[in-house]
């Protein structure tokens, strides 16, 4: 299944427009646009360059979570070294593992902010973390040369496991419903005094990897969710 790049807060509509064109030289065409400063607008068409319909087709999102909510595997792509909990990959490693473990699992790629990338909360909604290797004195890559890198290693990927055997998709859940379970799970923890309320994030993210470790489905979504609304009904 072909992944999904997302573009969160592009400030210049340039940008897009080369990243709509690295997708399709890969053999992509899934765009998701998270408050472009700047869109639709010519240059980002200009600098597709024969892939107007890529921006076309882009879907325009309020916030990541609409943009990743049909996706079972959330990657965040940053320079940045966060020292978090999530998994850091390489491309190539990162790869490796979508074709062993989610041959077929919607993925999404999520590109930060040209500035100052993504924000750790938006890290947070992440299962794992893409590093692309650089000079570590300015690793600092231009967004759609990133975003074409990433689409590479994609497609070198593809070539690689062509013909092998199709593996089962585990039934994850999508990150929509994974989110709402997050949010319940928080207003549960906090009413019943569990979280420290003037600093609740910390935790909060080791839970979120607890959890994302598990691959949780949407059957099982639907019975933790069941068990946070007795325990909120038991306290009320």
């Amino acid at each position: 299944m072909q992944p999904k790049i997302v573009l969160v807060e592009t400030s210049h509509p340039g940008n897009i427009g080369a990243s709509a064109r690295a997708l399709k030289t890969m053999g992509l065409s899934s765009l998701a646009l998270v408050r472009p400063q700047s869109f639709p607008d010519p240059v980002a068409f200009a600098r597709a360059s024969g892939a107007a319909e890529v921006l076309e087709n882009a879907q325009r999102c309020d916030d990541l979570a609409q943009a990743v909510a049909d996706c079972q595997r959330v990657v965040g792509v940053t320079a940045r070294d966060r020292r978090l909990s999530a998994p850091v990959l390489s491309p190539k490693q990162l790869m490796q593992e979508l074709n062993a473990h989610y041959a077929g699992v919607q993925t999404a790629f999520v590109f930060g902010r040209e500035r100052n990338g993504l924000t750790n909360e938006e890290i947070d909604k992440c299962h794992s973390v893409c590093t692309i290797p650089a000079n570590p004195d300015y690793a600092s890559l231009n967004l759609a040369a990133a975003v074409q890198i990433i689409c590479y290693e994609w497609y070198l990927a593809q070539l690689q496991f062509a013909g092998a055997s199709e593996q089962k998709s585990p039934a994850i859940a999508p990150a929509g419903e994974i989110e709402g379970f997050y949010q319940q799970l928080w207003q549960v923890l906090e009413a019943i005094d569990f979280l420290d309320s003037a600093n609740p994030i910390p935790l909060m993210r080791k839970v979120r990897r607890l959890y994302d470790r598990t691959e949780l489905t949407s059957a099982e979504i639907n019975i933790l969710r069941g068990i946070l609304t007795s325990i909120t009904k038991s306290i009320d």
